[in-house]
C-alpha cells in the first residue's frame, strides 16, 4: 500500500470527513433542504466554513466544488444576492459572505468580489446604538445578540482586510468589546443572550436591560466569532490583547458549566439540573471549535487544563450526539431547532421558552458547528502528533 493510499483512507476515518461526505450525499443542494425553500439562508454559512476548512487542509476539490455550487445558486454575474434584501439590515445576511473570500481568490471571478461588495454596503448604513454596536436586526431595535458577533464580525473584518487595505479595524473589536460590557453577568462570567440598550422589550431587566438566560447556542455563536477573528485580526492591533481577554475569560466560565458525566453542555448552560433541560449538540460544537481553534493559535494554553477540557469535549461530541446509518451517514442529534427573543408572545427568553422549542437531527448550523470541531479538533491532534514525533 502506498503511502498516498494510506492518507486517503486515514482520512476516511476521520469524523470531518465522514460528516462532510454525509452532508454531500444527503443534501446536495443545501438551499433545497427542508425549510430552506431557496432563501438567502445564514445556515448555509455555518456548514460551509466547516467545508472549507477541511478544503484547506485535505486539497480535495469536491469539497471546495461543493462550497461553489451552493453558492453560485445565490449569486449572479453582476454580483447580486438572489433572496437578499439589504434594507432589512439583517446582521445574519452577512455570514453567507464569509465565503466569498475564497470563491473570489480562488477563481479570479469579479461577481463573488461584488457581491461581498454588496454585503459590507450594507453595514455603511446599518442602525447602531448609541455605542456603535450593530442592532441584530431592524426588526429589533437597540438590541445587541450575541449571535450577531458570528454573523456579521468575521466577514467585516475579512472584507477590510481584503478590500480596504485594514483600515478601520477598530470597528470590529469594538463589536466584542461593547457586548461583552452590557451582557456579561458578574457572578457566573457567562454572557446573557442578548441587551436592549432602551429597555423597552418585555424580556430586558429593566435595569441592566440584558435578557434573563444564558443560551448554550448564543454563547457558542460568540466564542466562535472570537476565534475566527482573532485567526485574522492582527496581533498588534491594540485590542488584540482585549479580544483574547475576552475569549480566555467566557471559555473560562463555560468551562465551568462543562457537564462532568459527558464533557459537553446543556441549552440552557447554567441549569443541569433543572427539569427539561438538555444536553445541545450546536452549542456544544461551537464551544469545542472555539477552544480547539484557542490553542492552535496560542491564546489557549495546553498547562492550564485546555487540551484535557478539549479530549473530554471532543469525545463528549461524538459520544453524546453521534449516531451512523446504515448507509454510513453521520447523524447528528439534539440539535435546538430556532431561538430567539421578541417577534411574538412566547420568544420571552425565560427557561421554559428556551427548553420548548424543537429539538432535531441534523440541522444545518449543528452540523456545521460539527464539522468546524471535527477539522480544528483533527488538525490540532496531527500538529501534536507532528510535535511529539520531532523531539
Amino acid at each position: 500500500m502506498s503511502f498516498q493510499t494510506e492518507v486517503m483512507m486515514a482520512d476516511r476515518m476521520r469524523w470531518a470527513v465522514r460528516t462532510a461526505e454525509s452532508v454531500m450525499e444527503r443534501t446536495p443542494r443545501l438551499y433545497e433542504a427542508k425549510g430552506y425553500e431557496g432563501k438567502w439562508s445564514y445556515d448555509y454559512g455555518v456548514i460551509l466554513k466547516g467545508f472549507e476548512l477541511l478544503w484547506r487542509q485535505t486539497g480535495h476539490p469536491e469539497y471546495f466544488r461543493y462550497i461553489r455550487e451552493q453558492m453560485d445558486y445565490f449569486i449572479g454575474e453582476d454580483g447580486s444576492i438572489r433572496g437578499y434584501r439589504p434594507d432589512e439590515y439583517n446582521i445574519d445576511h452577512l455570514n453567507n459572505g464569509k465565503l466569498l473570500f475564497a470563491l473570489y481568490r480562488e477563481t479570479g471571478l469579479d461577481k463573488y468580489r461584488l457581491a461581498a461588495g454588496q454585503l459590507r454596503e450594507q453595514l455603511k448604513q446599518h442602525p447602531r446604538t448609541s455605542e456603535l454596536a450593530f442592532w441584530h436586526k431592524q426588526i429589533y431595535p437597540q438590541q445587541i445578540w450575541l449571535d450577531g458577533l458570528y454573523m456579521g464580525a468575521p466577514f467585516y473584518l475579512e472584507y477590510l482586510l481584503a478590500f480596504e487595505a485594514g483600515q478601520g479595524l477598530e470597528d470590529v473589536t469594538r463589536q466584542f468589546i461593547i457586548c461583552e460590557r452590557h451582557t456579561k453577568d458578574p457572578q457566573t462570567g457567562l454572557l446573557y443572550h442578548a441587551w436592549d440598550e432602551q429597555r423597552a422589550q418585555p424580556w430586558s431587566h429593566p435595569q441592566t436591560g440584558q435578557s434573563p438566560n444564558f443560551w448554550g447556542r448564543s454563547l457558542g455563536w460568540y466564542v466562535m466569532a472570537l476565534a475566527d477573528v482573532l485567526a485574522i485580526l492582527p496581533a498588534g492591533h491594540e485590542d488584540y490583547a482585549e479580544l483574547v481577554r475576552i475569549l480566555q475569560d467566557t471559555l473560562g466560565a463555560l468551562r465551568r458549566f462543562q457537564d462532568p458525566s459527558s464533557g459537553v453542555w446543556y441549552q440552557v448552560v447554567n441549569e443541569s439540573g433543572r427539569k427539561g433541560n438538555y444536553l445541545e449538540s450546536s452549542a456544544s460544537g461551537m464551544i469545542t471549535y472555539a477552544i480547539a481553534k484557542g490553542i492552535m493559535l496560542g491564546v489557549l494554553e495546553a498547562e492550564a487544563g485546555w487540551q484535557e477540557t478539549l479530549d473530554r469535549a471532543y469525545a463528549g461530541l461524538i459520544a453524546e450526539f453521534v449516531t451512523v446509518t446504515g448507509r454510513g451517514w453521520v447523524n447528528l442529534n439534539k440539535t435546538c431547532q430556532v431561538a430567539g427573543l421578541g417577534g411574538e408572545d412566547r420568544r420571552d427568553g425565560t427557561y421554559a421558552y428556551y427548553i420548548s422549542e424543537p429539538i432535531i437531527t441534523n440541522d444545518q448550523k449543528g452540523l456545521g458547528a460539527f464539522l468546524l470541531a471535527c477539522g480544528e479538533y483533527e488538525q490540532l491532534q496531527r500538529s501534536r502528533g507532528q510535535h511529539t514525533a520531532s523531539h
